[in-house]
């Protein structure tokens, strides 16, 4: 068999790795736990400012950090009910952005702050980066609707844009030559809508792996499910005979093509004394498990030049997972624009792809 082993693409990404841009979607903010009850804090999202307060309804509320009289911080103000009062003039604005207050006037003018729309899964407050949001969360499809348990792995910020990070899980070729874990693998891949997509495959352990000689007692074949959101957030599912894991890395773009990122731990809940413990000694585990695979990619993500110049066959699921990416709406870092101009919108998308392999 003759096979053609330089597969050039024939455009070149719009999205995938740009320095600037990244896809319009949920991105994760702080954690949960971090905001309490009638607590303000400033945060920093894909370049933009924002003021981040969690009124007397327990919800978290999302908004541009700087006033619109004078351009005050928001974050040095106070909450008050479900409302955020600015510190300088004391201009006070619902959780809808509609200014309620003015102390000097009898009647607040009709001035609206920013806000954005703003919810919590899995332990975190994520913000959409649009006006409404088209698509879901981030989940794990194998426990979507269901009650969770999280832990948190260690925070990370790697010298890579977030779209190169996402490919390591579906890079065929790192399982044998970083972890040794496999001879081939095949991913097969499926789109859950235009902002997720599934890659699929099964492992078998090379007998000459460390991993082999200590788990080949009790499993086989592993079964990884890599669920994408957005092109920033990948969910990996590991599933045995004998267990189930879920490990979610979330990414965000900052300046100079860098990422910062959180991993959580997933498990459905279990109700009893027993459930809860189990749950608690496999999230321990995944943890340990995650830091020993993501300590590898972010070693070769530090210094990397990411630059697919000359992809082969091995590379397909990289491809398919930028020609989905590349199908999504880009937005410009810092502002959160629109990346591309009238004419580019109306014109059909990209696609980057192989050119034609002989067999």
């Amino acid at each position: 068999m003759n096979v053609k082993q330089n597969l050039i693409s024939t455009h070149k990404p719009r999205i995938f790795n740009h320095p600037e841009r990244f896809v319009e979607g949920w991105y994760w903010v702080i954690p949960s736990k971090k905001l309490r009850v009638k607590e303000v804090k400033p945060v920093k999202v894909l370049g933009r400012e924002l003021a981040i307060y969690r009124g007397k309804d327990k919800r978290a509320v999302i908004v541009d950090a700087y006033c619109p009289h004078m351009g005050a911080h928001l974050a040095q103000g106070k909450v008050e009910g479900n409302e955020l009062r600015c510190f300088f003039h004391h201009w006070q604005f619902d959780e809808q952005g509609f200014c309620v207050n003015i102390p000097c006037l009898d009647q607040p003018i009709a001035v609206r702050l920013k806000t954005w729309p703003t919810a919590e899964k899995y332990g975190m407050i994520w913000v959409w980066t649009g006006d409404i949001p088209k698509q879901p969360l981030p989940f794990v499809p194998e426990l979507e609707n269901k009650e969770c348990d999280v832990a948190f792995g260690n925070d990370f910020l790697v010298n890579s844009h977030p779209n190169a990070v996402m490919i390591n899980p579906i890079d065929a070729q790192h399982f044998n030559t970083v972890h040794k874990l496999a001879s081939k693998i095949n991913f097969d891949n499926q789109e859950i809508n235009q902002n997720a997509i599934i890659f699929s495959n099964t492992i078998s352990i090379a007998k000459s792996s460390i991993l082999f000689r200590l788990i080949r007692p009790l499993c086989k074949n592993i079964v990884q499910n890599i669920c994408y959101w957005y092109g920033s957030t990948n969910i990996v599912t590991v599933r045995t005979n004998l267990f189930q894991v879920h490990i979610m890395v979330a990414l965000r773009l900052l300046e100079g093509s860098k990422s910062e990122g959180k991993v959580i731990l997933i498990s459905q809940k279990r109700g009893d004394i027993s459930g809860w413990l189990y749950n608690r000694v496999l999230l321990w585990l995944t943890k340990i498990a995650a830091r020993y695979w993501i300590k590898d990619y972010l070693k070769i993500f530090q210094t990397i030049n990411f630059d697919l110049k000359t992809p082969i066959k091995a590379d397909h699921s990289i491809i398919q997972f930028v020609n989905h990416l590349e199908q999504q709406k880009p937005l410009m870092l810092k502002t959160w624009q629109l990346a591309r101009s009238h004419s580019e919108i109306r014109e059909p998308p990209a696609t980057w792809r192989d050119s034609k392999s002989n067999d």
